[in-house]
């Protein structure tokens, strides 16, 4: 049967890199809630999904993000949507975490 509860305390993170960290918050049907950590300076390197959406919502801090051709800084509660085959980034500006839906799933975040 597919979980369909998650509890924040019983999931880890996983390291990216010196600046970011990620946890994937809950998954079902086609659908991923990604919750990633930036420190000030980290960044999401511009790129593009050929076969995912996704939907970013800054849930605390500041960053510098790209969509296509627009770049724009975004604070809490604000957020934007990347389409199939959309380049996008992210920059800390400072400390920040930003919550991520795709679909379908990253199978890639689960290994």
């Amino acid at each position: 049967m597919e979980k369909l509860i998650f509890k924040n305390s019983e999931i880890d993170y996983e390291k990216l890199d010196e600046k970011s960290k990620r946890k994937v918050l809950s998954r079902g049907g086609s659908m991923m809630a990604v919750e990633v950590h930036f420190k000030a300076g980290g960044v999401g390197e511009a790129h593009s999904h050929e076969a995912h959406e996704q939907l970013s919502y800054i849930l605390a801090g500041k960053f510098e993000i790209r969509v296509g051709e627009d770049t724009m800084i975004l604070e809490e509660g604000d957020s934007f949507y990347a389409p199939f085959n959309t380049v996008h980034g992210v920059k800390a500006l400072e400390d920040s975490i930003i919550l991520d839906i795709f679909t379908p799933q990253r199978q890639e975040f689960l290994g």
